[in-house]
């Protein structure tokens, strides 16, 4: 089916609909710094960008001219061909993850007689493909931080890798569920599958939760921005960035967002199709009316990525850890193989699958609560009578547990303003003045 409908465009139709891809991301940006910046405003009763244009909406279109023009400074102690390229390389793979998002049914383009799918093209691995491409862009965000020369900045970069390994694996883990329930790993194809049954969102809302978590962690959105916490790393992995160069990671977190917004629309909210009951009307799902439909849904989760940010506090990265590794796994885990499960009973017939769900969603649940279950106190070690010496190693290490500090560290203390000091000698008074 998929070799059918793509494959067959004339080159002007490719070259439309890569430039057309190209410009929407771009202008859908711009809108979304000038919607974040609303929202935020209205939520902490401020104004936000109101002067450049109507409703401010040329703010963005500014910030863009500005940092265009901005000094382009690059630190002496980087390494100059990597620390060009990284922002590059972020920026590229977030725009061909939307290679493979569908927009829309076939058209029939105006002023002509081609029909063509509203989708670049399409892949029987076609979330495979986006996952992976998604991988790529965290390259660039590791190369920034080390190519930098900076210490903050590589402890951003190290940060962003490890939160990406961490959530990407929970995120796959979420899409499995949806590969066995539709049978497909094309998004055409699971678009289709929706408008056979239902919403994806409904039966598999485990996974859909999970999804909704991991793809903020893997965009670095607050509350789980820990790759570039100004309050602990300065500005992250684009510390020592300036100019068209942070625009270019700027516009990458952006397009992320866009990019994991529309494929958990295509994956759970039915993709491009109207929702009900709109979707009882025959021309909802028909000509360029079902981008809108898209847009809106997109538009649903940026909104509850602004929302994130302004309601809630960054987390500790061993809370961003823990959450990632004891709980959101574990339960995709356990809700995959309970999803199995019904799919094969299912198809065998063998049990109810309204009754094998709820149970699974039971069993769900109740690895959730324990996951969260707050965990015993530990008993403090003993501190090691023998002094502990920072400097062994020739570079200052924190002490083990179990370990003292030494003696002379110990003893010290610092005068406070409260504390008097000692005002010294008469001889130490008088060698003062003269000097």
């Amino acid at each position: 089916m998929i070799d059918e409908v793509f494959g067959s465009d004339p080159w002007w139709v490719v070259a439309i609909k890569t430039v057309l891809l190209f410009v929407v991301l771009v202008v859908l940006t711009l809108f979304i710094i000038w919607f974040e910046r609303r929202v935020v405003a209205r939520m902490q009763h401020r104004i936000g960008p109101n002067v450049h244009g109507p409703f401010g909406l040329l703010q963005s279109l500014a910030d863009g001219v500005k940092l265009a023009l901005k000094e382009d400074v690059i630190p002496t102690a980087a390494d100059k061909v990597v620390y060009v390229i990284a922002p590059v390389l972020s920026v590229i793979p977030a725009f061909m993850a939307f290679a493979v998002i569908p927009f829309g049914p076939v058209v029939s383009l105006p002023f002509s007689d081609v029909e063509t799918p509203l989708q670049l093209t399409d892949l029987p691995v076609a979330v495979l493909y986006i996952l992976a491409v998604a991988s790529i862009g965290v390259y660039g965000i590791v190369l920034a931080g080390w190519s930098s020369g900076s210490t903050y900045a590589l402890l951003g970069g190290l940060r962003s890798s490890a939160q990406v390994i961490s959530y990407e694996v929970a995120m796959g883990l979420a899409l499995v569920a949806v590969f066995m329930y539709a049978g497909s790993m094309s998004t055409s194809q699971i678009v289709s599958a929706q408008a056979e049954d239902m919403w994806f969102a409904l039966p598999l809302l485990p996974s859909f939760v999970i999804y909704m978590i991991a793809m903020v962690g893997e965009t670095n959105r607050a509350p789980f921005d820990l790759a570039e916490a100004e309050g602990e790393l300065v500005g992250g992995f684009h510390t020592e960035y300036s100019s068209l160069k942070f625009a270019l990671f700027f516009l990458a977190e952006y397009i992320n967002m866009v990019v994991v917004s529309a494929l958990a629309t295509t994956l759970f909210l039915g993709g491009w199709r109207a929702p009900w009951p709109i979707s009882l009307w025959e021309g909802a799902n028909e000509g360029y009316v079902p981008v809108l439909w898209f847009l809106g849904k997109l538009m649903a989760f940026i909104f509850f990525f602004v929302w994130l940010r302004g309601t809630l506090p960054r987390m500790r990265y061993d809370q961003f850890m823990k959450l990632g590794w004891k709980v959101l796994i574990p339960v995709a885990l356990a809700w995959t193989v309970a999803v199995g499960v019904v799919r094969q009973l299912r198809l065998s017939g063998g049990v109810d699958a309204r009754t094998a769900l709820i149970v699974g969603g039971v069993a769900v649940a109740v690895l959730v609560v324990l996951s969260f279950w707050p965990e015993g106190r530990h008993e403090e070690p003993e501190v090691d009578a023998e002094p502990f010496d920072a400097f062994a190693g020739g570079y200052p290490v924190p002490p083990m547990p179990g370990q003292g500090l030494p003696l002379e560290a110990a003893q010290m203390t610092v005068p406070s303003r409260a504390t008097p000091l000692d005002p010294g000698t008469p001889d130490d008074r008088a060698e003062e003045t003269r000097g």
